[in-house]
């Protein structure tokens, strides 16, 4: 699930096909936003997509219905906001917990949560003055960014850095890296959720 470029999408692509993540098949692509990169990037590489966004639908409450129903009309074992920026609805999180998973551009708990989004958490990181900043993935509950951590890379923040500069950095380095390992690791049954902690066995 994705809302704009599909970078994060892409790199999920590109482990697939280069056998990094096995066990693996993508069963669809879904964005809010009809003209998100990502359906062309799902569209190109033959694999199934669909647009549903809050603006087709009279109250949210349709809306995250059809979602929803859109999700589980492509029966996944597990589902990847990867840049996904609408609030799931609570049915889902019920539905899909701990087979959802998310990637944040941060360590969580810094720089998480409410407003913090996109380039915002690398403004807010920058201004901060922090020396190392970098990417969870987690899995989804009702909170923002709060649930179980799945896995997390550190990168340097440089000299000079923009936020811009810095995002870019965290995606090559960290993003692009931690998420297609964290769905290698789930898809073969190597992660497991005890208490607020996600354990990867051996």
């Amino acid at each position: 699930m994705v809302s704009g470029g599909g970078t994060n999408l892409q790199a999920i692509i590109d482990r697939v096909k280069d056998g990094s993540i096995t066990n693996t098949v993508i069963a669809g692509v879904i964005s809010n936003n009809r003209n998100a990169y990502a359906l062309k990037r799902a569209e190109e590489n033959g694999i199934p997509s669909k647009c549903i966004s809050p603006k087709d639908y009279e109250t949210r409450e349709i809306f995250n219905e059809k979602l929803l129903e859109a999700v589980n009309g492509y029966e996944p074992d597990l589902v990847v906001l990867a840049g996904f920026l609408v609030v799931i609805p609570p049915e889902m999180t019920a539905q899909y917990r701990n087979r959802m998973i998310n990637i944040h551009p941060s360590l969580i708990p810094s720089f998480c949560g409410k407003g913090y989004y996109g380039l915002k958490v690398h403004e807010a990181a920058l201004q901060r003055g922090v020396k190392v900043v970098g990417a969870t993935v987690h899995f989804v509950d009702e909170g923002t960014d709060t649930g179980p951590i799945i896995l997390q890379k550190a990168v340097e923040v440089e000299q000079g850095d923009t936020p811009e500069i810095l995002q870019r950095r965290v995606m090559e380095q960290a993003e692009w890296k931690i998420l297609p390992r964290a769905i290698d690791l789930i898809a073969n049954g190597r992660v497991t959720v005890e208490g607020s902690h996600a354990v990867i066995s051996k």
